[in-house]
C-alpha cells in the first residue's frame, strides 16, 4: 500500500493518522470534533477543523511528509453544507443529527415516502441530507447560486483540491441518489424543491484527485499527492474489516451501526416497513457486492457518558465497574431477577421507529437496587436493543465482526454474544476505519487477521438463561418502547 494520511471525522472525535505501506499507524492522534451551535442547531467549527488537520500534517517530520502519496478522508454520512465554486460556504456545515430541515418533510404523504424509499432505499428522515439541502437553499437565497452540497469529508477534500465532488457511499446517504441508476434523482429531490444541479459530480472512493500545488507546498507535501474521499465511515470500516457476505459488521462509536453486504439493494415492503437504510458500498457502483443494508442505533458508546453523568462517576470508575460485572456474569454471580429493565434510547430510537425525540426509560427499580445492577441493566438493554434491530434484517449472520470502542468493553461484548447466541470476532486494532481508508486510497486490500481479532463466544447456559429472562420481561420491554416520545 501507499503511505497515507487519514482523516476520520466522527461525531465525537476527529481521528488523524499516518499509515505506512504495511498499514501500520506510525503517527496518530485524536481531537474532540469541533462544533458550535447556531440559531438552528449544531454545526462544524470549520476554522478549528482546518487548524487541527493542518497542524497534524505540518507537525510530521520532513521525511514522513515526503513519503506521503495519498490523503484519505472518511466520516459520518449525513452532514453537509452548500459550497460555492471558490470552495467558500453559502451555508453552515450542518451535523448529521441536526433536525433543522425536518419540518420541510412534513408535506410528504405516505405515497411520496414509499416513492422515495423505492428510489433511494432510505426512509424519509430529517437526518439525511435532502431536507438539510432544502433548508440551506432557502436560508441562503441568492447567495446560494452556483453552490453544491458537500458532505463534511467532501468539503475537506475540496479544500485540498479545489474540486467539488460527491463519493457514492456518501451520496447514498443524502436521500437524493437513485440506487438503480447510481445517479441523482431529480424526481425525489424535486419533492422538496431541490434541483439536481445543486448535487455535484459523482466519483468512486478509489478515484483520487490531485492536491492543489499551492496547498501541497504549504503543507510540505510532494506534488504527486492524491486526495480521496474514502466514503461513509461504517462502509469504510467494512473494507478495513474484510467483511464478507453473510457476516455482520457491528461498527461502534457514539452510535452503533449494523451493516450487511449485498449484490442488490433491498427495496421491498419488508425493508421499507423496517426502515432499513440501503446504500452504495465504497467499492461500488461497478463491482459485485456493491450495496449495503444498514441500520443505526443512536445510543452506542454515548451510553458511557450518560451513565457517568447519571451515576456521578468518572470514566475509570465506570470502566472498572464494567470489568467487575463482566467477571460476575461469566462466573454466574448475577441474579437476573434483580436487574432493572433499561431501554437505552438516550439519543432517540432505532429502526423501525427512528424517532430522534424518543428517550429512554427504566423499569423494575426497587428501593435496594444497586448501582451495579443499574449499569448491568443498561448493558443488557443495549444488547437487547441490538437484537431487536438485527431481527429487522431477517438474516442470521455467520458471525459478527466488531470494530470501534465496544472492542474494549468485555461486558458489552459478552452480553451481546450470549443474548444473540452468535460468536463475535472483535478487532484488536483501534482504527479499522482508517485502515480501510488507506486500503481504498491505495487500491490495496487487507486481511481481518491483521486487525488482531479476538473471539467472544456465547455460552449455551448463559444464552438460555438470558433468553428465558428476556422472554419473561418482554411485556415490560414492549411497553417501554411504546411510550410516547
Amino acid at each position: 500500500m501507499l503511505t497515507t494520511i487519514t482523516v476520520d471525522v466522527g461525531t465525537t472525535s476527529v481521528k488523524l493518522g499516518l499509515f505506512d505501506p504495511e498499514g501500520v499507524a506510525t503517527v496518530s492522534t485524536s481531537h474532540p470534533t469541533p462544533t458550535v451551535r447556531d440559531a438552528d442547531g449544531e454545526v462544524y467549527d470549520l476554522d478549528l477543523m482546518a487548524e487541527l488537520i493542518g497542524g497534524f500534517i505540518r507537525g510530521l517530520d520532513a521525511d514522513r511528509r515526503a513519503a506521503v502519496k495519498r490523503i484519505a478522508i472518511t466520516g459520518v454520512g449525513e452532514s453537509g453544507g452548500l459550497v460555492l465554486p471558490d470552495i467558500s460556504l453559502a451555508s453552515p456545515m450542518i451535523l448529521w443529527h441536526d433536525q433543522r430541515g425536518l419540518p420541510l418533510l412534513a408535506g410528504l404523504d405516505a405515497a411520496d415516502r414509499s416513492r422515495v424509499y423505492r428510489a433511494t432505499g432510505l426512509p424519509v428522515s430529517g437526518n439525511y441530507g435532502l431536507s438539510k439541502i432544502a433548508w440551506a437553499l432557502r436560508a441562503a437565497g441568492d447567495a446560494g447560486r452556483g453552490a453544491q452540497w458537500l458532505n463534511i469529508s467532501e468539503y475537506i477534500a475540496a479544500r485540498f483540491t479545489g474540486v467539488r465532488w460527491s463519493e457514492y457511499s456518501l451520496a447514498s446517504r443524502t436521500l437524493a441518489l437513485d440506487l438503480t441508476t447510481a445517479g441523482w434523482s431529480q424526481d425525489v429531490a424535486g419533492l422538496l424543491g431541490v434541483h439536481a444541479e445543486v448535487l455535484p459530480e459523482l466519483r468512486r472512493a478509489g478515484d483520487g484527485v490531485p492536491m492543489r500545488a499551492e496547498c501541497a507546498r504549504g503543507f510540505g507535501l510532494g506534488d504527486d499527492v492524491l486526495v480521496h474521499v474514502a466514503g461513509h465511515d461504517h462502509m469504510v470500516g467494512a473494507v478495513g474489516a474484510e467483511l464478507a457476505p453473510g457476516e455482520l459488521l457491528n461498527s461502534t462509536g457514539t452510535t452503533e451501526g449494523l451493516l450487511f453486504l449485498h449484490d442488490a439493494p433491498s427495496l421491498d415492503g419488508d425493508a421499507e416497513r423496517a426502515k432499513l437504510a440501503n446504500g452504495i458500498h465504497v467499492t461500488g457502483p461497478a463491482v459485485d457486492d456493491a450495496f449495503t443494508l444498514f441500520a443505526s442505533i443512536p445510543t452506542g458508546g454515548s451510553a458511557f457518558a450518560t451513565l457517568q453523568s447519571m451515576l456521578g462517576v468518572d470514566a475509570p470508575t465506570l470502566a472498572a465497574l464494567c470489568d467487575e460485572l463482566h467477571a460476575d456474569w461469566v462466573a454466574g454471580r448475577v441474579d437476573l431477577d434483580r436487574v432493572p429493565i433499561v431501554l437505552p434510547q438516550f439519543r432517540g430510537s432505532p429502526s423501525p421507529a427512528k424517532n430522534p425525540r424518543a428517550r429512554g426509560a427504566i423499569a423494575r427499580l426497587a428501593t435496594d437496587t444497586t448501582r451495579s445492577e443499574l449499569v448491568f441493566g443498561a448493558f443488557v438493554g443495549m444488547a437487547w436493543q441490538f437484537a431487536d434491530v438485527l431481527e429487522l434484517f431477517r438474516i442470521q449472520p455467520d458471525r459478527v465482526k466488531v470494530i470501534g470502542p465496544a472492542s474494549r468493553n468485555a461486558l458489552w461484548l459478552q452480553l451481546k454474544a450470549d443474548l444473540l447466541g452468535v460468536p463475535l470476532s472483535v478487532s484488536g486494532h483501534p482504527e479499522v476505519v482508517s485502515r480501510g481508508a488507506q486500503q481504498i486510497a491505495s487500491g490495496g486490500s487487507g486481511a481481518w487477521t491483521d486487525c488482531d481479532p479476538v473471539d467472544v463466544l456465547p455460552d449455551p447456559e448463559r444464552h438460555a438463561a438470558l433468553a428465558a429472562w428476556a422472554e419473561t420481561q418482554r411485556p415490560i420491554w414492549t411497553h417501554l418502547k411504546a411510550l410516547p416520545a
